[in-house]
């Protein structure tokens, strides 16, 4: 019971920050969804569902954060610079996040 509560956790929080997880990863090189889709598999250890991964890069690309395009027969996105500022906004935040965090759990 235990450790499936803590799993619905992890999984939830891998999906509530998913935009940030990709903005992070989209400062050091481009990726397809199904790059993101394996990124999220290797460093969370969640396999989440396609449609929710490339919900999430649509849902980045309408606000101007992230473009796509073409490269051979897959599609792959990048930072626009609109993302890179946010990217970089959010890397500056790092410690208001982390805090914001523990915070949640200091009241225990």
């Amino acid at each position: 019971m235990e450790s499936e509560t803590l799993n619905r956790m992890h999984r939830r929080i891998v999906q509530n920050f998913l935009d940030v997880i990709i903005l992070m990863e989209l400062k050091r090189h481009q990726l397809s969804g199904y790059d993101v889709i394996s990124l999220v598999h290797n460093k969370f250890h969640i396999l989440l569902s396609s449609g929710g991964i490339y919900s999430c890069l649509y849902t980045l690309e309408r606000e101007g954060l992230i473009k796509g395009k073409y490269d051979s027969k897959k599609r792959v996105y990048a930072l626009t610079e609109r993302g890179k500022e946010t990217a970089m906004l959010l890397s500056k935040a790092k410690d208001k996040i982390s805090r914001l965090v523990f915070n949640l759990f200091s009241g225990e």
